[in-house]
């Protein structure tokens, strides 16, 4: 069988690949699209940004209808229906599906199904549901290929008792207890989900704080929150065992020497994600592998000239939006204008309620860094809109470098904070000062105030503070 011949060849249709392949297209390269599973969109789409906020979205309404008689609403036999609230989840995946479907064909690109693997330059071969193999030629290869949950040695998920995101979006019935390992973006949402609709839901996190990487003040104030909506913590705690019995899931852990023991209906392994490299075949091309699994590159590209990495599989946070940009600007290299990609500048986002947001470094990373900064601070119970919609548990917080106003960074708590976090970036996109956050007219009353309040008490203006 004779090879096809592409300019540009992606492997895996996640945000990174769809869209690296979409902006090739519209950059004149004779594109093709790889991808082993039956659906595009990779993981974001079917089995973890889209599903999750479908869940988390339906659920919000749930746990707010439930709070309904404070607002003067009352609702008999308020009940969730999972079977529904599950299969509209699917139905919003299901249409963005089409969504990318159709995107990415009308513009040409070549959609092919089945595992890719390299067999030498400019070679791969693609092994077919019905295992036959179609060979592909490229002069450039983009490996998009994603990551996938890690395990721990003695806690091996068996898709039941033991679970990933993968089966925690799609539970056929809900657990009276549920252990979460894990306490970052994906075991809070999903933790959050379960609670909603009656879970006892109990989180066990290494690390001191959740939400690891956000800046302290918004972790904790954030744990508060969620330990009033009924969800408990153990933070610098160790999983250092697992057995499953006829009452359920058995987990030990140690904590300031001391052993803590929880029997649940099932654990929630969201310990983190790994790059996802296996099969590929790199070694036949001579790519190399840091020791954490991830592909090194420069610019992009790998150590083997005309084939580049992109997304989970290198260095960088895990987001859809980092691996989205990374792919526009392999596009960009590939058709001679490179655009330039700043990480500094990339929102992170945990869609819990309230949400946490954050860009740019958190206060102990610049000070850690030893620069000289302001922070300014204000809290939600002083903003109107809050007040009005019963969501005065949060803060809002800005980094400003002592010396120039310049934005460092920014974090909230807040309901809708991830649609605030934008402004800040933006103006951090070019260079902006605090003061230039301040002097940006918010309209009142919105949550987003507490920003512009926050930006104005870096120099102590805040007008609705002491």
């Amino acid at each position: 069988m004779s090879k096809e011949q592409f300019d540009a060849v992606i492997i895996g249709s996640g945000p990174g690949g769809y869209v690296c392949a979409i902006r090739c297209a519209q950059l004149g390269l004779k594109t093709a699209l790889i991808e082993k599973a039956p659906d595009l969109g990779g993981t974001c789409l079917n089995i973890g940004c889209i599903p999750s906020k479908a869940l988390l979205h339906s659920t919000e309404l749930y746990h707010a209808a439930a709070s309904g008689q404070d607002h003067g609403l009352v609702f008999d036999n308020l009940r969730p229906d999972l079977g529904k609230l599950m299969a509209r989840k699917e139905g919003v995946v299901g249409q963005l599906r089409k969504g990318v479907e159709t995107l990415v064909s009308k513009r040409g690109i070549k959609i092919i199904r089945g595992h890719a693997s390299f067999k030498g330059k400019g070679s791969i071969e693609v092994k077919t549901e019905d295992q036959s193999v179609r060979p592909v030629a490229y002069k450039s290869a983009i490996v998009a290929t994603g990551s996938v949950p890690v395990a721990l040695p003695f806690m091996q998920p068996d898709g039941t008792n033991i679970i990933t995101s993968t089966e925690a979006l799609s539970l056929k019935d809900i657990p009276k207890s549920l252990l979460v390992v894990g306490a970052g973006a994906i075991g809070l949402e999903l933790g959050s989900v379960w609670s909603r609709l009656g879970s006892d839901v109990t989180f066990v996190e290494f690390l001191p704080t959740i939400a690891a990487g956000s800046d302290k003040d918004i972790s904790k104030l954030a744990e508060r929150a969620f330990k009033k909506q009924g969800m408990s913590f153990h933070t610098s705690t160790k999983v250092t065992g697992c057995e499953i019995g006829a009452d359920g899931v058995t987990v030990t852990a140690e904590r300031k020497g001391k052993t803590l023991t929880f029997t649940v209906d099932k654990v929630l392994l969201s310990v983190g994600r790994k790059p996802f490299t296996e099969g590929l075949g790199l070694d036949n091309i001579g790519i190399q592998i840091d020791e954490k699994g991830r592909i090194p590159v420069k610019n992009f590209q790998t150590n083997v000239e005309g084939v580049y990495a992109i997304g989970d599989v290198i260095e960088g946070p895990m987001l859809a939006h980092k691996a989205e940009e990374d792919g526009v600007a392999v596009a960009g290299i590939l058709a001679g204008h490179p655009p330039h990609v700043e990480y500094e500048r990339v929102p992170g986002v945990i869609y819990t309620d309230p949400e946490i947001a954050s860009v740019g470094m958190t206060e102990e990373e610049a000070t850690k860094k030893g620069l000289s900064i302001k922070v300014g601070t204000f809290p939600l119970m002083a903003n109107g809109r809050a007040i009005a919609q019963d969501a005065t548990t949060g803060m809002a917080k800005v980094i400003a470098d002592a010396n120039t106003d310049r934005i460092l960074g920014a974090s909230l708590v807040a309901h809708g904070a991830s649609e605030i976090i934008g402004a800040v970036t933006a103006h951090m996109e070019y260079g902006g000062s605090a003061e230039d956050l301040a002097g940006t007219i918010h309209a009142h009353p919105t949550i987003s105030e507490a920003l512009k309040e926050a930006a104005l008490d870096v120099d102590k203006q805040a007008i609705h503070s002491l």
